[in-house]
């Protein structure tokens, strides 16, 4: 396990990788924290939909009124960047969350329980990571229907066996620890021994593979709502933004890059906060490894 101390600290500054990706995540979070004060909606709007100024299909450069220039439809793309974090937030973390609590609740019970228990939870998990992910979470989208929380539900729904299987087999090995043994030679219940002694010292593989998740989610999510399945049109969604831009992207005949920022923003935001999110994921991985102690 790692633990949260000055050593740990001083090996995370001294990576440049790692703490590039806390700076990262860092000014997405603050972006998304002080949305409403970078990007302040009208009076009485929902701040997630992103102000639109006329109804035109070709794209606006940016200007003074628009910062980073307007979509088709004349949707801002600077309002739908900036409120696009908290988008992203909301579903990675949210996504990661719900995978993770249902993964370690499911293979904790696997692990410890054993016999048909485990048979019969790991012949489900078995069952989920047998289809493609994306084509499983469009299959479900397409039986609830289109909705920013029906993608969340649909890839919480794909993502929890892979955390399941994780948490399983640290289970299976620390069950064997002697201070598990020890704990049952005291007459400890079963609960106070899984939730107590068993899942706190097997979840940090989770820990780091659920960093690494949560950029992939939102990249995922932003394939479902570039699909049409993900949030309502003139939603903040960085996968919608592209979407928008999907007639764009090769400009005119006589200038291909006409309407590059109606992809580059949305673009770089996506590229960015996934890459944040993979050197967090390298940073935990490496601070969990004994072996780098």
């Amino acid at each position: 396990m790692f633990k949260l101390n000055a050593r740990t600290f001083n090996r995370i500054k001294s990576n440049k990788a790692s703490l590039a990706g806390f700076v990262i995540v860092s000014f997405f979070a603050l972006t998304a924290l002080f949305a409403p004060f970078l990007a302040p909606a009208e009076q009485g709007a929902n701040p997630y939909m992103m102000p639109q100024t006329g109804y035109s299909s070709e794209p606006a450069p940016p200007s003074k009124t628009h910062w980073l220039g307007t979509a088709e439809q004349q949707y801002d793309i600077y309002h739908g960047v900036v409120w696009g974090a908290r988008t992203a937030f909301k579903t990675g973390l949210g996504i990661v969350l719900i995978s993770v609590l249902v993964g370690i609740i499911l293979g904790g019970l696997a692990g410890y329980a054993g016999g048909k228990t485990d048979e019969a939870l790991m012949r489900i998990t078995d069952i989920v990571l047998s289809f493609p992910s994306i084509v499983l979470a469009v299959v479900i989208v397409a039986m609830l229907g289109p909705g920013l929380y029906k993608v969340m539900i649909a890839l919480a729904a794909v993502s929890w066996p892979a955390y399941a299987r994780l948490v399983r087999g640290d289970v299976l090995t620390i069950k064997q620890r002697d201070y598990v043994t020890a704990a049952k030679a005291l007459g400890a219940g079963h609960g106070r021994i899984l939730f107590r002694h068993i899942l706190p010292n097997s979840i940090y593989p989770v820990i780091v593979v659920a960093s690494l998740d949560t950029g992939a989610v939102v990249l995922t999510a932003a394939a479902l709502s570039f699909l049409g399945l993900g949030s309502p049109v003139g939603y903040s969604d960085w996968g919608q933004l592209i979407a928008m831009s999907r007639n764009w992207i090769l400009g005119t005949a006589g200038n291909p890059f006409a309407y590059w920022y109606t992809v580059v923003m949305p673009g770089l935001a996506i590229f960015l906060f996934v890459l944040g999110w993979n050197l967090m994921g390298d940073a935990f991985r490496d601070i969990a490894d004994p072996k780098q102690y």
